[in-house]
């Protein structure tokens, strides 16, 4: 096997097997896919796709107050990537973060008319950069 250099690369020594192969392709699309949201939604709109994503998720939710714990459950995010989002949303006055009167121990979140306004103005751009990227071949791996 030749030396791993600019004229080499890496070589593989095996084809990966059919579902390591799709489990690849699927990081390749979602590599691909959310690069491109971040970026268009960043220079288009100066926000994060993780804030994005909060946001969206809020409007999906059509309710005053959703539970910190509940938007968890439903965001793919872990719990201390979701906290720095909303903290940033809420910095930039794009959603309020309230302590349940009901359960002291529970935060809610609900989207600020000017939340609300970014996520109309940036929705269009995350669906249409979401409809160019989907369908771009990745490498084979299998």
């Amino acid at each position: 096997m030749p030396k791993q250099s600019a004229e080499y690369p890496a070589q593989r020594s095996a084809e990966p097997g059919r579902l390591v192969g799709e489990w690849r392709a699927l990081l390749d699309r979602h590599a691909v896919v959310s690069s491109a949201l971040e970026k268009a939604l960043q220079e288009q709109h100066q926000i994060g796709l993780s804030e994005f994503e909060t946001l969206d998720r809020l409007m999906d939710a059509d309710c005053d107050d959703y539970r910190m714990s509940e938007l968890a459950a439903d965001i793919h995010l872990s719990q201390s990537a979701l906290s720095r989002a909303v903290a940033r949303l809420e910095r930039d006055g794009l959603v309020r973060r309230i302590m349940c009167p009901e359960d002291r121990r529970a935060i809610t979140v609900c989207a600020t008319d000017r939340g609300r306004e970014v996520h109309a103005q940036a929705q269009p751009t995350h669906r249409a950069i979401l409809s160019d990227t989907w369908e771009l071949p990745s490498q084979p791996y299998c």
